[in-house]
Parts: C-alpha cells; structure tokens; sequence
C-alpha cells in the first residue's frame, strides 16, 4: 500500500470533528474520501464489504445501533446503502452529547432521502472534498502562500518546478489520488477509465434512470468545450447539434448536467456581488466547470500533446487546474472562489473570499508577458471600481499564470504567481 499523502482537507476535518458529532464528507467518485477519513477514524464500518454487505444492510433494518457501536470517531463508509442510519445516526449524536462521533462516506451517491426524516442541522457538518491541488500531489513548490497574502505578506518569492510539457501532463493526469505515484501512460489512462465510468454508470445511480451512453459523451464534451464561460443550456444543446448532428433539447441538457453535479463531477462557479462605485450591471450566471481538468480533456479524448499543439485549449483547461486549486486552497481558509463580470464586459477569472470580508482579486493565464500586463490591467481596473467606503479593499491582485519561472511582485503591486509555487 503506498504512503498517505497529507491532503489540506486534513486539518479541516479535525475541526469539524471537534465542533460537531458527525461529519459527512462528499465530493467526486475515487478523489480519497475514504482514505482520508481512515486516517482519523478509530473504527471502521465499510457497508459494502462484500462478506458483511447483507448482514449490514439486514441490522441496518432491524438494530442499527449495533451498526454505530465501536471507537470514536467512528467511520461509516458508504452510508447511503442504509439512508436509515442518518436518523440513527442523528439520534445517538444526541444522546452521546459529545463531539467527534461519526465519520460518514460514499461514493458520490445520493441517497434516497424518502427514508431520512431529519435534516441533520445542529448534529452534522458537510465537508466537501475535491481532486489533489498541485501543492498536495508534491507537483508546486509551495512557496507562495494564500494565507500568508491575506495577512498582508506581500513579499513574494519562488520558483515554479513545472514547464510547460509538465504542465500539460498535470493537466491531463488531473488530481485523482491513485495516478499520482503511476508511471506516465497508466497515469493518464486513469482520467479516460473516469469518464467510462461516469458515462456507463455513475451517471445512471444519479437519479436511479438509464440514459444514453452516446448523449451523456455529446454533453459532457460539449461541457468541456464551454468551460469557463456562461453559457447556457441551450447554447450547449445548439454546440452538441452543430458539431455532433444528434437530435438533443435543452430540458434533456439540464437534466445530465444536473445528474452530474449530484456526482460530484461538475462544480459551476457563482457570481462575485460587490459593492460598485459605478452603477454597472453584474451578470449573475454561473461559470461552468469540470471539478477536474481531467475529466474535461478525457471527455474530448485528447491529451498532454494535444494541448501543447493547440494553446488556446490548453489555456482554457489550465484555467479549470487552477480554480480546482483556488478551492482547495480556500476552504481552508474559510473562503470560497467566485467570478466576476459586468455589463461593460470586465471580467475577473477567479476572486476569493474569506469569511471575515477579506478577498483577493484573480486573473488566470497561462504565461507570456502581453497576458500577463493585460490580467495586471484587468485586475486594477476591477479594483478601482469597488466602492472601498462599504467593503475592504482587495488583499492582494494575483496573475495567476502556468508557465514562467519565478513568481514575483511588479511595481505596480500585481502578483505574478506561477501555478506550481502556490499553497493554501
């Protein structure tokens, strides 16, 4: 078995351990959950253990609280078999009255939520766990760090381990924890055997229906294709017509896309509302996203070569690298990622905000110089429209970019940060 490698999610999931009986981790089929909640857990329940599945699934039944009794914290793996046990589950929280009970995973799942009368306010906390950022697969350097920005440390210095055929790979390899430590070829493979499975099966345990293998492959690459736009259903249905000549409507895309956010596969990005000096109109769309850039070129059937040879897609999959990473990096910081444009077309790839109203203003580009003055343009344009009499202002302004050795401050203020030197 190869070694652990600590994931940020670490010390977020001791937190919670201690400000609530139990905690549920979700996020993506094969991103680690279980292995990571293994590392607390002082006993382990694994409800699809093939020797023990249907005495589980029978006590599940008839006395789940012989089910909950072991160590603590104790890990329910693959609880959703048995939805009863969320109420069990709930119910022994309170009687214990103590915090750091129960672990709860499943394999992106949902539950049948017929069989769950409480909703778990006040007893469970939700951790959301996503594919590894570059800093957790030992591929950035670490030396840039997001909390040392937002307490004011502006004084940067590092240097990016990765080149642009490196990058490429990371892109293509994506953040799955069991191809990390894989030769090249295996490595790769392993984005191509995710996406088989979400087309042949993870998809249908969504909603409990079949659908058609060829339609979800039409949607999902023309998903790829929209990344990091706006764009909506029907422009999606019109991009699948257009380039797969295969009869679709919109109400059939919301319905496999939303199949897909259930698993976890895809994570849209919400709107920034700031306040505005000027009166400009923001947009309020989500941003769509794969939850990992892998899944994205998997779905297209490409990889690091192809990227190279087209760097307009390559830019774009970056960007999805990246804000993969941004949110790992956030929830550690008790902040999520945004985007922001307006009515006068500014846009801002990625804005982070904390909790305590701190917020660090993004542009995401894959390298050169012409890019990067125009994301350091983007970004103080942005930051003089903010109206700084009703919120803070930025904590910093980051060019987050792929390639380029160092990172580094311009004397404008604008931090270059290559991809490979940041860190939470």
């Amino acid at each position: 078995m190869s070694e652990y490698r600590n994931r940020i999610v670490d010390t977020i999931l001791n937190d919670k351990l201690e400000a609530k009986g139990a905690v549920l981790i979700e996020g993506p089929k094969w991103c680690g959950k279980t292995t990571t909640a293994e590392q607390k857990a002082a006993s382990i329940l694994h409800m699809d253990n093939p020797t023990e599945k249907e005495q589980n699934l029978t006590l599940a039944k008839i006395n789940p609280l012989r089910l909950l009794k072991g160590e603590t914290p104790r890990l329910i793996d693959e609880w959703q078999l048995a939805p009863t046990l969320w109420d069990t589950i709930r119910y022994e929280v309170d009687q214990r009255s103590k915090m750091g009970q129960f672990i709860l995973t499943d394999s992106a799942v949902p539950p049948d939520t017929k069989e769950i009368t409480h909703s778990g306010t006040g007893r469970f906390s939700w951790l959301m766990m996503r594919p590894m950022s570059l800093f957790e697969s030992g591929d950035s350097s670490g030396e840039v760090s997001l909390k040392e920005l937002f307490s004011g440390n502006l004084d940067i210095d590092g240097e990016n381990p990765n080149d642009i055929e490196k990058l490429a790979f990371l892109i293509c390899r994506g953040g799955w924890p069991g191809s990390i430590d894989l030769k090249e070829k295996a490595a790769l493979q392993q984005a191509f055997d995710y996406f088989d499975g979400v087309v042949k099966s993870d998809i249908n345990r969504a909603d409990g229906n079949n659908k058609n293998e060829e339609r979800v492959k039409r949607i999902m690459r023309s998903f790829a294709r929209n990344q990091g736009s706006q764009v909506a259903n029907t422009v999606i249905a019109n991009d699948i017509l257009a380039n797969d000549s295969s009869s679709i409507n919109e109400d059939t895309v919301h319905t496999y896309i939303e199949s897909l956010k259930k698993i976890f596969v895809i994570e849209d990005m919400c709107a920034w509302n700031p306040n505005l000096r000027s009166k400009s109109a923001i947009r309020t769309s989500d941003t769509r996203y794969y939850v990992d850039p892998s899944i994205a070129v998997a779905s297209l059937g490409i990889g690091p070569e192809d990227l190279l040879n087209d760097l307009n897609t390559y830019g774009l999959f970056f960007e999805t690298l990246c804000v993969r990473d941004l949110r790992v990096f956030a929830e550690s910081l008790d902040g999520s990622v945004y985007h922001y444009k307006d009515n006068t077309g500014l846009e801002c790839d990625a804005v982070i905000h904390l909790r305590n109203g701190k917020y660090g203003l993004i542009e995401i580009k894959l390298g050169s110089d012409t890019l990067i003055n125009e994301g350091a343009a983007n970004l103080k344009k942005l930051a003089e429209k903010i109206d700084t009499t009703k919120m803070k202002t930025p904590s910093f302004l980051m060019v987050l970019t792929g390639v380029g050795q160092y990172a580094y401050k311009r004397e404008d203020g604008v931090l270059v940060v290559p991809a490979g030197c940041l860190r939470n």
